[in-house]
């Protein structure tokens, strides 16, 4: 049986958006064992998907070895690497130090992506590049997450998530408040989905503090794999440029995403009932909220 093995760290959305580039090595190769090798609680969309086979963690301290030129590389993980006839990395790597190491391991066949994405193309347009060399083509940028469990949508619950990864990206609070406050005001079946990440504590504190309402929940630091299935559910998601966005579109969920400075045609889920939001000025001030609530 022939290994793959595709190296990716990065951030969620960062991650979703190179599951389009692991569909397709997945559907090219489909006796194969397909590995990742990155942060095991977002590597997970990867297997619950059905596109790889296992993970393994990044973050361990032997990995370090593999940065140093010329010294000395750590056993386990030259027998691990060596061990995958085909390499695909997308770690930060300027001085080829990393792949120069991996070479010395035993890997013959190394393919490397950048993690910088360029403003030409759709982001995991970039990221399935590296892919062509093996007569791989990418024809849909959309990411697809698919968990096990039997959808049941509720069109009457809306996800919430007020924040990301970057304060220019944050759509101010007191807005947030409003289009809250008038969706539950508008429909009194309307149920609210408040979704917090660890940067994102006091924005949903906040925001729920401002709708004390036995009508919303909140969900704060869920495992992914248990979003992924909460946002299933739901009928809409609302969001910005996020991760957390990224996770909602893919598991086929419509969303309405606010953009400010970053470009939607790089960044924004590719997937087809997404839409954005997006002022002229490329501000997340300029995005009012009856302009929110209209296209709600």
């Amino acid at each position: 049986m022939s290994r793959i093995l595709v190296i990716r760290g990065g951030a969620i959305g960062d991650f979703i958006l190179t599951l389009p580039a692991l569909k397709l090595l997945r559907e090219a190769f489909p006796s194969a064992h397909l590995e990742v090798l990155g942060y095991k609680h977002i590597a997970v969309l990867a297997t619950m998907s059905g596109y790889a086979n296992g993970t393994r963690s990044i973050e361990h301290s032997s990995l370090s070895s593999f940065f140093s030129r010329d010294g000395d590389l750590a056993p386990g993980l030259v027998d691990y690497f060596g061990s995958f006839q085909q390499v695909i990395s997308y770690l930060f790597d300027p001085d080829r130090i990393f792949a120069d190491n991996l070479k010395r391991a035993g890997v013959r066949h190394l393919l490397v992506g950048s993690p910088k994405m360029t403003d030409q193309e759709h982001a995991a347009r970039q990221l399935a590049r590296p892919l062509e060399s093996l007569a791989l083509y990418l024809d849909d940028p959309a990411a697809i997450i698919a968990p096990h469990e039997v959808r049941r949508r509720d069109r009457s619950v809306i996800a919430i998530h007020p924040g990301s990864g970057s304060e220019s990206k944050n759509w101010p609070l007191q807005r947030w408040v409003e289009v809250a406050r008038s969706l539950l005001l508008s429909n009194e079946s309307t149920r609210l989905f408040l979704i917090g990440g660890e940067a994102d504590h006091d924005r949903v504190a906040q925001l729920r503090a401002a709708c004390p309402n036995e009508r919303v929940r909140v969900a704060q630091d869920l495992p992914l794999a248990d979003l992924a299935v909460g946002l299933r559910e739901c009928g809409l998601f609302l969001g910005h440029d996020s991760g957390i966005s990224h996770l909602a579109a893919a598991v086929g969920t419509p969303c309405l995403l606010l953009f400010g400075p970053t470009d939607p045609a790089i960044w924004a889920p590719a997937n087809p009932d997404v839409r954005v939001l997006r002022t002229p000025g490329l501000t997340m001030d300029g995005i009012s909220v009856e302009q929110v609530l209209a296209h709600l």
